[in-house]
């Protein structure tokens, strides 16, 4: 579907990735993620294909969540010990 199209026919426009950003940027959004969705379900195990639609200054965007959980889990043995805090306040289960 064209662009012009989909804006007719209502279809929901994929939101834009950020610039480039450093490993700590991707973490801080990866992070801020987890917050929005444990605030609204109450718990961190969304599906792997999960995404969740961050504003970002004002723009819509969409971070895969559901694989950034899985993968963290997978590597929690090379977190740092506050990225590790950060995610066992939202109660991460490893």
């Amino acid at each position: 579907m064209a662009p012009r199209q989909r804006a007719r026919s209502g279809a929901r426009q994929p939101a834009k990735r950020p610039a480039k950003l450093t490993a700590n940027g991707k973490w801080a959004l990866n992070l801020r993620a987890a917050r929005q969705l444990h605030a609204r379900e109450g718990h961190l195990r969304p599906a792997r294909k999960h995404i969740e639609r961050l504003d970002v200054d004002g723009e819509a965007v969409d971070i895969k969540l559901g694989t950034f959980l899985d993968n963290t889990r997978r590597r929690a043995d090379k977190l740092t010990p506050e990225r590790r805090a950060d995610l066992d306040q939202l109660g991460m289960r490893w």
